[in-house]
């Protein structure tokens, strides 16, 4: 192995680490749920676009579609497992109205994904065309999960408090971001370079904000303490605890 290739290689492992973090960071989330017996006004849309992201990087990183990309796969691969958990203990503890939209929903991505792959395999026959077609989809969902994190941001700054958006998340998705980036840069690759480049840029402002609204967020704090009011940050927010999962372009 070349230089380039063992840094793209422990770049690789970092971001594995690093992404393997952010799947899991909605299990307190779930486990809530599980305590609770309900979902009560949680969204399932986080995980059911997580999971069709997951599966569209995983066939991205196939030998037969692009080329050095295990890492791509392992990850990718191991995030739509996680994630048909999430959904799966979802389905259980909701009621019957979201249930059937959950299922219409994931039967949609599975259908996508079925028919994605069959035109992939059958009708592209180098790895050239293979890899634009599925890397090209890769990045239109990258970006249709930018709504997410954007909202979260938009929220931070009419509120000026980030208790909506922990930093831990906000730091692991920058790194996440970074290790990426840095990974398709050593053997040049656009279709992840664009989306973790974005994302990079994204967690980077989240970052600036978090220090822009820090001080303000602990005097609304102590203004509700001293007022007798309830904190309610530990409420959930719409797609809060997956505000940085658009980076997963891993």
């Amino acid at each position: 192995m070349t230089a380039a290739e063992i840094a793209r290689t422990v770049v690789g492992i970092l971001g594995n680490i690093i992404s393997a973090f952010l799947f899991l960071s909605p299990v307190p989330t779930f486990v809530a749920i599980w305590k609770r017996g309900s979902v009560e006004q949680y969204s399932p849309a986080p995980y059911l676009a997580t999971l069709a992201n997951c599966m569209v990087w995983t066939l991205y990183g196939l030998p037969m579609v692009h080329s050095h990309s295990l890492l791509v796969v392992t990850i990718n691969g191991s995030g739509c497992v996680i994630e048909i958990i999430y959904v799966t203990l979802f389905l259980i503890y909701c009621d019957r109205s979201k249930r059937l939209k959950v299922l219409l929903w994931l039967t949609v991505e599975l259908v996508f994904i079925t028919i994605l792959s069959l035109v992939t395999f059958t009708l592209l026959h180098t790895l050239n065309r293979r890899s634009q077609l599925v890397g090209t989809t890769c990045i239109v969902f990258n970006i249709l999960m930018y709504a997410s994190p954007l909202a979260v941001m938009k929220l931070v700054v009419k509120s000026k408090s980030v208790e909506y958006m922990p930093l831990s998340i906000s730091l692991a998705s920058f790194g996440n971001g970074v290790a990426w980036t840095t990974y398709a840069l050593i053997r040049f690759d656009p279709f992840m370079t664009v989306p973790n480049g974005l994302g990079t840029l994204l967690s980077a402002a989240q970052l600036i904000l978090y220090a822009t609204y820090y001080k303000s967020t602990k005097q609304q704090i102590e203004a509700r303490k001293a007022n007798g009011e309830v904190n309610l940050s530990h409420l959930e927010v719409p797609h809060a605890d997956q505000q940085s999962k658009p980076n997963y372009s891993s």
